[in-house]
């Protein structure tokens, strides 16, 4: 029977095991921001997360490390984040142990410090690299947009409701700090 096929319907027969193992792409989010345009590893469980679920949100990113001098920024990245996320801000926090090496432990133990010391309730990712020659994808962004790479931990990059850069923070400046509140503020008075 094979023998007697035409040519074509051969080829196709023998080319449509490996059609059907050809997964068809996720189709883009609509309305997604270029900057948000990315996947990273949930901290807790290393389940893939779309950072376009935040499109239309006020975001404040953040580089974290458990053992940095500026880890009790933590607490008021919770207060600012409790304060504001029923108004449309959303904190993303990406350990990373770019600096001093403040962040060694595993993401299980960045997510056990978390939760058991400072209660964190925002969003936190799977530990990264956001400075040096090979920063996440986010970073490598945010950098680009501002000009500015993260000095030390807990530098700060805010982002509008259509997932523009608005303005990078210090380590130095709190989370609480009225530049930082008023900035979020301001955007989340803004139209999308």
């Amino acid at each position: 029977m094979i023998r007697n096929m035409p040519r074509y319907l051969l080829a196709l027969l023998l080319l449509l095991p490996a059609m059907q193992l050809v997964e068809a792409a996720p189709p883009a989010a609509p309305n997604c921001s270029p900057l948000l345009s990315h996947t990273f590893p949930r901290l807790q469980d290393e389940a893939p997360q779309s950072l376009c679920q935040y499109q239309g949100k006020v975001i404040l990113v953040v580089n974290t490390a458990s053992f940095c001098g500026f880890t009790s920024q933590y607490e008021g990245l919770e207060k600012v984040y409790a304060k504001y996320k029923d108004r449309g801000l959303v904190v993303l926090g990406f350990p990373s142990n770019d600096f001093g090496q403040q962040e060694p432990g595993s993401n299980k133990e960045i997510a056990d410090f978390c939760k058991n010391t400072y209660d964190v309730k925002f969003p936190m990712f799977a530990k990264s690299s956001v400075s040096g020659n090979n920063p996440n994808p986010l970073f490598k962004m945010l950098i680009a947009k501002t000009g500015t790479t993260p000095k030390w931990n807990f530098y700060k990059y805010l982002i509008d409701r259509n997932g523009n850069v608005v303005e990078a923070f210090g380590s130095m400046t709190k989370p609480t700090s009225s530049s930082i509140t008023g900035e979020i503020e301001k955007l989340l008075g803004e139209k999308i």
